[in-house]
């Protein structure tokens, strides 16, 4: 926020700050006793049933972030609100500079931070003390436009930008319509007459004062809110043209000689190219959060009282039953009450492949009904669904700034008061030198013109904006620039077990069965496990599910906890469990056997017996296995030279199988969820700097405690708290994509400002005459106007090259995949990963699920008829 100026004697003022957190009258004794240690407040009062603060202060003494600084010291929440600002009219970094100090000195404003290249304010703001009005009201005063929230409908916004550059694009036509005639008159050497100077003047002046207009009120009001910025640069170089053109028109002071309307105009015409262009590329750094935006229907179907209403979805709400046809965008969030259909979920988590959607499952509002109709029970609509969630976030990670940004502010608070002194002082060199007051002043008005904070001010914005961007579309969610700048700086990656390299679900991985066959002995086992309830026993009844093997109908269904579980099947006792559940059963283990379960555990399995008539007739080996991707983001880590770790609570023996499985060697086993921030400040203090991958639950105190949190969403829940990345999607791959992602936006950004740095480096000293001594080369202050034209330019085409950025771990992954046609529902399918296959006459058909594989073979010249 920037600096409130405080003044001595200043009145007394009143806040009044929300508190959570309180729970009984101590603790509002704790936060007044805080709020009164501060110098210049002079009265604190907690009203704990209504959770405020209510404060007298004196303002040259403190000021209202120290107060809510105090409250959250103490250990409490303070309450404010945050909103995002759509501004217009901002030009260069001054622009953001002069919008941050209007908006931080509003009392009840607490933080302001302004994106150029997005063109949005974020404030953190207490709502009882200063409202959106007054936030409207600092923006125009400061000269610049108030273009609503961004929660709101964003078409007035396009039809501003749309009326901006139609407007600037006449002035441009107009300015060199104008000034290349003239240029050509005056420097073909033809004898002019002597009123010349007149009609030049009769036909510039509307049309510099038409071009120059916005440029000079723009100024005005930078220089009424004490603020350099390009604006007043600009103005005083084309001033100084056209105000030496006039005096030399009418012979005062100077002579006809002096006459640069020519120059004056195309100066103008030249910045306004300059902010035409970039306002169209600037335009399209936020395609990713457009798209987002157009993902989402403007209508919905309803179903009430048995007839299907068409409502807008503005005025759908929790509870309501929403009827999606085939074909149709899905409006809302929610649960799946009847019908059954697969669903595109590739625009919110990135997977390509189709997921099924029935009874009970779970949908999320902007992504693709296949060709099914289901009623979805709406859950969260608005700004509490997981699309608008993304939203949220890729646009309030677009207008923060990493720390990179600082050299940039920095540079820009004395880029301006440079300049102008080396304008001045390359005038008044050439002029005492005897170069020639014509000669002296084409150089001030060169130098004023060729300089350019807007390069500076826009590098870091626009590689973050089309960069998270970017990533938003790869199911990769930044939230903050922060974490962006920490990718460069990594080290080593730590990985959670359960539910990061693993699903966190066991499953069957490996079945052996004697004395019958494997798919009897797994309906046998899915009979007797079908009402257990263990996970152990899910497992089993879900691996029965996927190869199509009906359970067994058994009786008298028997759990012995710790043990197992045993049941009657045709007047026999099955038992399943472990070698305590078999010794109770009486049933003896073959060596073998007991060879076998030992492999497996050795692994870190866990394997249950299954005993049949007092024999053992098979054993089912069970284990929580590797997320699809995991190995290769091991592989990829290492390969970027970055140290990899895996901590788990889990026993040593099953936590080094999994290393081992994925590729880590360094484990930490039996760590507890509230230890593994422990573990990462060990590391940090040793000079690592640590990312923590995990799932953003249990794991939220070592994402927050490591340098960089990746946390992997659930795909319904993106608003994790903890972690700088949120990874929509559940693949690995993505953390190495996030780390890669970071790291190439940060490698724009410092190539942006190498190139903003480097130019104004090179063509100041240039523009101030630094050649003319040697090579009589002298910078045209219309060549001068062009070159700053140009410069912020480069430096956005440059960051809008990074919405083509595919980070190298998923080239020729996930999103570069064989898909093959399921010939029975019509689906895309992913060869690669596809597990239901069917051979028919020579050739390899693919299918989305089971059923899909049993129809075809049942009849495959059902499906395949027109095919020959």
């Amino acid at each position: 926020m920037a600096e409130k100026e405080k003044k001595e004697g200043e009145k007394p003022k009143k806040a009044e700050i929300s508190v959570s957190g309180m729970s009984c009258a101590t603790c509002a004794l704790t936060i007044e006793k805080a709020l009164k240690d501060l110098d210049g407040v002079s009265e604190a009062g907690v009203n704990l049933a209504a959770g405020r603060a209510n404060i007298e202060y004196d303002p040259s003494a403190v000021d209202l972030p120290a107060l809510e600084k105090a409250i959250e010291g103490a250990g409490y929440e303070v309450v404010d609100e945050r909103v995002g600002i759509r501004v217009g009219g901002m030009t260069c970094a001054a622009c953001v500079s002069t919008i941050e100090k209007a908006l931080g000195g509003l009392e009840g404003v607490t933080g302001a931070s302004v994106s150029l290249g997005a063109e949005r304010a974020y404030v953190t703001y207490n709502p009882r003390m200063v409202g959106i009005s007054e936030m409207k009201q600092a923006i125009t005063d400061a000269g610049y436009q108030y273009l609503g929230l961004e929660s709101e409908s964003s078409d007035l916004v396009e039809e501003a930008h749309e009326r901006d550059l139609k407007d600037r694009k006449r002035r441009i036509i107009i300015g060199f319509g104008v000034s290349l005639p003239m240029m050509a008159v005056m420097n073909l050497g033809l004898s002019l007459p002597s009123y010349t100077p007149y009609v030049m003047l009769a036909i510039s002046a509307p049309v510099f004062l038409y071009l120059a207009w916005p440029i000079f009120l723009a100024a005005y009001r930078a220089l009424r809110h004490a603020t350099l910025n390009m604006d007043v640069m600009y103005s005083m170089g084309i001033g100084v043209a056209f105000t030496a053109s006039v005096l030399g028109t009418f012979r005062i002071v100077l002579t006809p000689e002096f006459l640069l309307y020519d120059t004056a105009i195309m100066l103008a015409a030249f910045l306004t190219l300059g902010r035409y262009l970039e306002a169209k590329a600037k335009g399209r750094t936020s395609e990713a959060v457009k798209k987002l935006v157009g993902l989402r229907p403007e209508t919905a179907v309803l179903l009430r009282d048995g007839q299907e209403v068409e409502v807008r979805l503005e005025e759908v709400v929790a509870g309501d039953l929403v009827v999606i046809t085939p074909g149709a965008s899905i409006p809302v969030d929610g649960i799946v009450m009847a019908g059954r259909s697969y669903v595109d979920e590739s625009m919110i988590t990135g997977e390509p492949l189709p997921v099924e959607k029935s009874e009970e499952s779970l949908v999320v509002g902007g992504t693709l009904n296949g060709d099914g109709v289901i009623w979805v029970k709406a859950t969260k609509v608005g700004r509490d669904s997981v699309l608008s969630q993304i939203i949220r976030l890729v646009e309030e990670a677009q207008g923060s700034k990493p720390p990179v940004q600082r050299i940039a502010d920095t540079a820009v608070t004395y880029f301006i008061p440079v300049v102008l002194i080396i304008a001045a002082a390359a005038f008044s060199f050439w002029y005492l030198t005897g170069a020639g007051l014509l000669f002296s002043l084409t150089v001030l008005i060169s130098v004023l013109v060729v300089a350019c904070p807007c390069a500076l001010g826009l590098a870091t914005p626009t590689a973050v904006t089309v960069g998270v961007g970017r990533g938003a579309e790869l199911g990769i969610l930044v939230k903050s620039g922060e974490g962006l700048e920490a990718t460069e700086k990594l080290t080593t990656v730590v990985f959670d077990k359960t539910g990061t390299l693993t699903k966190g679900t066991p499953e069957v991985v490996a079945l052996s069965s004697s004395g019958m066959t494997e798919s009897e002995l797994l309906a046998l086992a899915a009979g007797v496990e079908m009402n257990s309830g263990h996970p152990l026993g899910s497992a089993v009844v879900k691996r029965a599910a996927m190869e199509g093997v009906f359970p067994v109908t058994v009786s008298d269904v028997r759990a012995v906890r710790g043990k197992g579980v045993c049941a009657g099947f045709r007047g026999e006792e099955v038992c399943i469990g472990n070698r305590a559940m078999m010794e109770e059963a009486g049933v003896m283990i073959p060596d073998s056997t007991e060879t076998e379960v030992a492999g497996h555990e050795s692994e870190g399995r866990t394997t249950v017996i299954v005993a049949f008539r007092q024999e053992v007739t098979g054993i089912i080996a069970i284990a929580d296995t590797l997320r699809e991707g995991s190995v290769m983001a091991v592989q990829a880590l290492s390969g970027m030279n970055l140290r990899t770790v895996m901590m788990t609570g889990d026993n040593a023996r099953t936590a080094e199988s999994v290393g081992r499985e994925v590729g880590i060697s360094e484990v930490f086993a039996g760590v507890l969820p509230q230890d593994k921030a422990g573990e990462v400040r060990k590391l940090q203090e040793r000079g690592e700097v640590v990312a923590f991958v995990g799932d953003g639950i249990n794991d939220a105190p070592a994402l927050a405690m490591a340098d960089l949190g990746i946390a992997i969403g659930s795909g319904t829940d993106v608003a994790v708290e903890s972690g700088e990345f949120v990874l929509v999607h559940d693949d690995l791959r993505d953390a190495v994509a996030a780390v890669q992602l970071g790291r190439k936006v940060m490698g724009r950004i410092r190539q942006n400002l190498f190139w903003a740095f480097a130019y104004n480096a090179a063509l100041i000293p240039v523009a101030a005459g630094l050649l003319y001594p040697f090579y009589g080369i002298t910078f045209r202050p219309e060549l001068a106007g062009l070159a700053m034209a140009l410069s912020s330019v480069t430096v956005v085409s440059l960051s809008l090259m990074l919405r083509g950025y595919m980070p190298p771990v998923l080239a020729g992954g996930k999103e570069v995949r064989k898909m093959a046609i399921d010939p029975v529902c019509g689906m895309e399918v992913d060869e690669k990963t596809a597990k239901h296959v069917s051979e028919f006459r020579g050739e390899k058909y693919f299918f989305c699920a089971p059923g899909c594989k049993k129809a075809f073979d049942a009849d495959p010249g059902k499906y395949l008829r027109g095919k020959g």
